[in-house]
């Protein structure tokens, strides 16, 4: 038996953070993702084998697209990660980019209402005096 009929298939898009490696600029990207899960039961006809090799599955996502175009310059890259393919388990664990904000802020010290630009040192009056002109 194919291993499809053990699944069903549904399109998914996630959010993914990459760095063009022509302008060198991070910016957000929607990646398509096949979310295959497990049926509940066996499909009809299966053998001793094909039980077996059901008992062991498991749900996963399987990356669809292999380059984005970049929001900036317009240039395609690939995209950088060797994965194509993440078990749905091993996800659940892992936080959001949010929460992950939240615990880095939190650990750092900063409140959430005060934004991080209020807390920089001011700049020395070289930077900020006028231009005398050139001479």
């Amino acid at each position: 038996m194919d291993e499809r009929n053990f699944f069903t298939e549904k399109p998914e898009t996630r959010q993914a953070r990459y760095q063009c490696p022509k302008c060198r600029r991070t910016g957000e990207y929607s990646v398509r993702w096949v979310r295959r899960t497990k049926k509940d039961r066996l499909p009809a006809g299966a053998n001793d084998e094909d039980r077996a090799k059901f008992a062991k599955l498991r749900d996963y996502l399987l990356r669809v697209e292999d380059e984005v175009v970049c929001k900036t310059c317009g240039k395609k890259f690939e995209i950088p990660s060797q994965q194509s393919l993440l078990f749905v388990d091993q996800l659940a664990g892992l936080p959001d980019d949010e929460e992950l904000e939240r615990e880095i802020a939190a650990a750092s010290g900063e409140t959430e209402e005060r934004p991080v630009e209020e807390k920089k040192p001011p700049l020395p009056a070289r930077f900020t005096r006028g231009s005398s002109g050139w001479k």
